[in-house]
């Protein structure tokens, strides 16, 4: 395939993927690209286009077709994390994702990250408060103590509850309290995910 067909066709299955996460809520880079891959006959993973340029269609996709809807229901997402943030206020509660950068979709999963001593005191406090959820895992990309191995990043598995909300789930990644400090990798491109407290999601719901 010659060269400038086959950009073509990768941004064709980044805007096909694009807009699936922007309107369907699919919140995985992979499975939205293997998906739109699949709709326009292209199997080869070589022709797949790369999460950054997924994420660079996505905010164009917000901006031309989801202008009246997606600044509000952004808005909305904000305003249910800062209040189940404040709910879990004693497990350190993070906002991080698609959610806290403003490219969320309008039917977007919204990500918190806990810090808690004990992934139990968590699933007590679900339960003591009536709240239904259902356990999963999540698999991270992290540093090994800030350094970089031979293989790149390491993988660490993360016990999620979900919450199913009004506007969507929500669903909150249980890590040890040591690891406050230790960053998470962004899907898009790799760089350190950004993480905002209960008082800076407050700050940026008051812009």
């Amino acid at each position: 395939m010659a060269k400038e067909n086959l950009q073509q066709l990768r941004q064709l299955i980044a805007q096909q993927a694009a807009r699936m996460m922007a309107e369907d809520g699919i919140s995985d880079y992979a499975y939205a690209k293997k998906k739109a891959g699949r709709q326009v006959g292209a199997v080869d993973n070589d022709v797949l286009p790369s999460n950054a340029e997924i994420e660079e269609e996505l905010k164009l996709y917000n901006a031309l077709f989801l202008s009246d809807e997606q600044p509000e229901n952004l808005r909305m997402l904000r305003k249910n994390a800062l209040f189940t943030m404040q709910l879990l206020e004693r497990f350190n509660p993070y906002l991080t994702g698609a959610v806290l950068d403003g490219t969320a979709g309008l039917g977007s999963e919204t990500h918190i990250h806990l810090f808690a001593d004990s992934l139990k005191d968590v699933e007590m406090f679900l339960l003591n408060q009536d709240i239904p959820f259902q356990t999963n895992e999540k698999s991270y990309r992290v540093m090994n103590d800030g350094k970089r191995d031979k293989k790149g990043d390491n993988r660490k598995k993360v016990p999620v509850f979900s919450l199913e909300m009004s506007t969507g789930i929500i669903k909150l990644s249980v890590f040890e309290v040591d690891e406050i400090r230790t960053p998470t990798k962004r899907a898009a491109d790799g760089s350190n995910a950004v993480r905002a407290d209960i008082a800076s999601v407050k700050f940026l719901l008051n812009q």
